[in-house]
This record gives C-alpha cells, structure tokens and sequence, in this order.
C-alpha cells in the first residue's frame, strides 16, 4: 500500500498503471507557488530552501485552471512550486526516486538546495535519483519551469499563443500538470520493460532493464488471467537488461470492445530472496496493415475513431479525477465508436491504462503545433521527448499506431523540413516495428506506412463524390497532389465532420466548421451523409470524427464542453454501428 496516503489528496491513484509498485508516497496537493516573469528566480535564492514562495497552488493542476487555485491566465515566463516532505524510516535503505508524470516546459528540480536534474518537454514523463540529497526528518523540493508557447521552439498543441482562445486553440498550460511522487527501490531495481505480445505461438516476450549490479540474481516473471496462473519463466541477469518468454497455457485476445488483460508479476530473485517486485499486466493483440485493411488479431476492422483533445473545463490538460478519464471513454464507446485520435497532446498513462481496460483503440500523437519544424533545430526539440513517450507508452495494447505530426503547416510561408519528418518516421520504427506509423496526420505527407486526409467539407454529396473513383481504381482523392503523393498506401480519413452545432450557446466568439445547420434533423442528416460515404468505401479503413466534445470555443462536439449530450447517443450510435464495406 501506498505510504501515508490521504484520501483528500487530488488525484491520489498510482499514476502508472503499467508498473507498480507498494511503496510510494503522493506529492499532490497544496505546494507554495510563485510566478517568474522576469525568470530571476534563480537570482534571488528561490532555490534556496528557506525561501517561501509567495501563493499557493494545488498540484497537478496547472496555475491556468480553476482547480489549481490560482486561475492565471496571462502568460507566464516560468513558475516556482515548494513543498516540505518527509520519508517513512523504512526507506533509510535503498533508493529514492522522485516522479514527474509531466511538467510544461524546461524543468529543473532542487531537493534540499541541490540541483538533482533537468528536463526539457511538456508531456513526457521523467524521474531523478535523489537518495544522495534526502535527509531523515523534513526534506523541501523545489521545481521550477519555463514556458515559452510563442517562441517556436517547443511543441504547444492545442495551446493557444495569444492571450485569449480563439478558433481551435485554447487555454495554455503552464508547469507541472501530472501528479508527482516518490518511489522507493532496492539499490537494483527494476527500472522498465518492452512487452511483445505473440498470441500466435502463445507467448509472451519480455525485455527487462535492471538499474543497479544485478549481475547473478534471477528474474521471476509470472503471468496470471483472471487470478489463474497461466505462466512463467525465469533468467539469470548477467547485464542491464534481460530477455526472456512467457509461454502460456490460455490465450485470450485483447481486441476492441474487449479489454482482456493478463496480469503480470515481475520479482527480482538475490539468493533467494525477493529483492524487488513490481505488477504490470498486458494484452494478447497483434496489428497489421494488408491491402487496404487494418487487421487486429488478422481481422479487418473498421476504424470509427473520434478526436478527443484531452480538454477539461476545471482542469483544462489534467482530469479532475481518475473517473473523469473512464467516463470519456465511455462516452464514446456509447456512441458507437471503436477508438480516438488523441490529438495534439501525449496523454497521462492512466488514460492509456483505461483504454486497454475497456477495449479502446487509440494513437499515439504529438503536440507539434508551434514548433518550427523548417529547420533541423526543430528535429531537435522534438524527438527527444517523442522517445520518450514512445518508449513510455509501447506496452499498451489499446494504442495500435502512431501519429508523430498533425498537420505540418508552412511557417510563414517557409515549407517544413522533410528530413525532419522523415527522421522521425524511421526512428519510430525502429523503436516499435510493431505498430504502423503516419508521419503527419493530414498534411504533408513524406513517408509514411497509411496515407490520410483531413477534409471538412460539409455536404455528403460533394464529400462522396471525390472518394468515388478510388472504388473502381481511380485515382485517390489527395488534399495536397502538390506536396503529397497518394503511393498506393491504406487509405483513412482521418479528420472529417467538424459539425457546427451550438444553439443554446450565446457567445459570438463560438467557432466551428463550415456552415451551421439549422436544425437538430439537418445535423443528422448531414452526419449520417459524411459517416456512411465512409463507411460504404470499400477502400477506407477507418474515419475518426470532429469531435467528442466541445472544448470552449469550439463547438463542433458531439458533447458539450461539460460532458452533457447534444443530441440523443443512441441516434449517433446506430450510425457508427453499420457494418463497413472493408470489415470482416
């Protein structure tokens, strides 16, 4: 069990569902706060641990919502967070790690006056070694973060760069926005893992990294399905990583609609003694791209995707509660969709750890939007952290590809670097041969293994007509025949929709796609056109639709903003549901 928990810390759940651990104590909650604007913080001794910052915030919302008590929603140049903690006795052995989920933009962590690391990105998660600088009794952690979305060197996503909202951009988030936490570990540890499903010759394959001199120890892995035990293997460390297989006596397939999960129990065996345990789970599934189709478990399924921005009205990046992430999902399954774009932004592992719980395909994207990828300096603002969340995120079975880039604008009218996006794409793919990969969602495609659109054309006729010669063979419609080229590749329509729909909303700075209907019939009759053109294609794989839910000015969701219905689900839902033209 979790040490000294409180059930009146905000968000008190382990926020990494995939790799467990007993002992571990929750930083979230009221931390001293102090905006920097000048960035002289360091100047001033803010680091020092007898300084007090002057407000107070709650952790992990960000200082931009509601729920972080401060409601700031000028920007800010860099924030200050402090806090006092104390650890149990039994932690006197060991290491200490302390977490970060995530923190937006370029960090630096102090524990006790000392600098114990860096971080550069707003959406990866990260963690500092800082046995060396805790002491017995009161210990004080300061972070500091500087936030820059209109410099052009940092991804931003969805983050608007003026100062209000406007159009499909919305309220920033500024420094930590997930929760924070210390982890006790032996002096070897267990420090990560890379899952490979293979239903096929009904195993499992694991590679292990050990933190520490394990070299003779042993490594217990037993997996478990519904509390039996199904399987286990064992192999002695020599190194800092380890490989080995889990044969198993059941196979049951993770597929959509249905979350089957395995749990697994990984022990670190010295002498025979357990040193280390940590609890994870997996799912049996395998992906693949065949012709046309998008086979999981080697049956074509039809891809009926939804955007979800990962917006929340109090929080605006971080939910309110571990429930808020399930409910979303849940929403949209009751819609009759399959899966979500997670669009412009690295969402929290435990929204992950749900979509796998309940059978939901999602992909993996970045928040690219705002940095200026016409260079080779954007290369390298990005993909260090987009391994870093590749690497996080690999063992969820419910993310079946990813999305690097959402559509790669000119930047004042200098055209994107294609190295850059190319970069992207191989290191990718050698970081997970796995999974298909699209190199920019929409626009402008360089290499990639599926080739989408994004069209918001809002009459089903017109929209139907342009997919129309690709059924006989003809030529593929191509947003971009300029700066794209259609190679035969799967095709998806990967943004379409964008229904303008908002009548009980007031406000004149409301913003969504193309012309509104007049009426709740004309919306369905104009969804249902879009959705089956698509679903009928016999060359389409999957659509994903604008959006889920209104996320403050933009008013094209199915939900509203607050996650209240617009329009009857069941209604939305028969739609989704009708067998498509490339489905098994």
């Amino acid at each position: 069990m979790q040490v000294e928990q409180m059930s009146s810390i905000p968000r008190p759940e382990y926020p990494r569902p995939q790799w467990v651990r007993s002992s571990w104590l929750n930083l979230n909650g009221p931390w001293q706060f102090e905006i920097d604007h000048g960035k002289s913080g360091k100047e001033r001794g803010y680091a020092e641990p007898a300084h007090r910052l002057s407000g107070t915030i709650t952790v992990p919302f960000c200082p931009e919502s509601k729920l972080s008590g401060v409601e700031y929603k000028d920007f800010m140049a860099a924030v200050w967070y402090k806090r006092e903690f104390s650890v149990p006795e039994t932690w006197k052995d060991g290491r200490i790690l302390l977490h970060f989920g995530a923190v937006d933009y370029e960090t630096e962590v102090w524990v006790n006056g000392a600098s114990v690391g860096k971080h550069r990105g707003g959406y990866a998660s990260f963690a500092f070694d800082v046995t060396s600088h805790v002491l017995p009794g009161t210990n004080v952690v300061t972070v500091y973060a500087e936030d820059d979305v209109r410099s052009g060197r940092q991804p931003r996503g969805k983050q608007s760069g003026r100062y209000h909202s406007h159009g499909c951009d919305y309220t920033r988030t500024t420094g930590i926005w997930q929760t924070v936490w210390l982890e006790h570990v032996p002096e070897s540890y267990l420090a990560d893992m890379k899952v490979v499903a293979d239903p096929g010759n009904a195993c499992v394959h694991l590679e292990v990294k050990i933190d520490g001199n394990a070299a003779g120890d042993n490594l217990e892995a037993a997996a478990f399905y519904g509390g039996k035990p199904v399987g286990r293997a064992s192999a002695l460390i020599q190194g800092p990583a380890v490989k080995l297989t889990i044969p198993l006596s059941e196979i049951h397939l993770w597929e959509p609609g249905n979350g089957r999960l395995y749990d697994l129990r990984l022990s670190l065996n010295k002498q025979d003694r357990i040193s280390d345990t940590v609890e994870s789970y997996f799912g049996l599934r395998t992906v693949r791209l065949d012709g046309m189709a998008f086979r999981i478990n080697d049956k074509s399924v039809f891809q009926r995707l939804v955007l979800d921005q990962g917006f929340y009205p109090d929080g605006i990046y971080t939910a309110p509660s571990d429930e808020d992430l399930r409910k979303d999902i849940e929403i949209s399954m009751g819609l009759g969709f399959n899966g979500a774009r997670l669009h412009e932004k690295m969402f929290e592992p435990r929204f992950l750890y749900w979509a796998d719980r309940l059978g939901y395909l999602v992909w993996g994207e970045h928040a690219n939007w705002g940095l200026d990828i016409t260079g080779a300096e954007g290369l390298a603002r990005f993909l260090p952290e987009w391994v870093e969340g590749v690497e996080r995120d690999f063992n969820h079975p419910a993310l079946i590809g990813w999305c690097p880039f959402n559509e790669t604008w000119d930047q004042d009218g200098v055209k994107q670097n294609d190295d850059v996006l190319r970069i992207v794409y191989e290191m990718t793919k050698r970081i997970d041969p796995t999974r298909p990969v699209i190199d920019t969602s929409g626009n402008f495609h360089v290499v990639t293994d599926i080739f989408d659109i994004h069209d918001y054309d809002q009459n089903p006729e017109t929209f139907r007509a342009k997919l129309e010669p690709m059924k006989s063979g003809g030529e593929a419609y191509n947003t971009f025949p300029d700066r794209q080229t259609y190679e035969g590749q799967p095709y998806f329509v990967s943004e379409y929709g964008g229904i303008w729909w908002n009548p009980d909303q007031k406000d004149d700075k409301a913003w969504g796609y193309g012309d509104r209907p007049d009426s709740e019939e004309a919306f369905m009759k104009r969804y249902e056109g879009l959705t089956s053109a698509l679903l009928e294609h016999p060359m389409i794989f999957g659509f994903c639709y604008t959006q889920l839910y209104d996320v403050e000015q933009e008013v094209n969701g199915l939900y509203t903003y607050d996650r209240r219905a617009k329009f009857d689900p069941e209604t939305i839902r028969r739609i989704n549901s009708r067998k498509a033209a490339i489905e098994d």
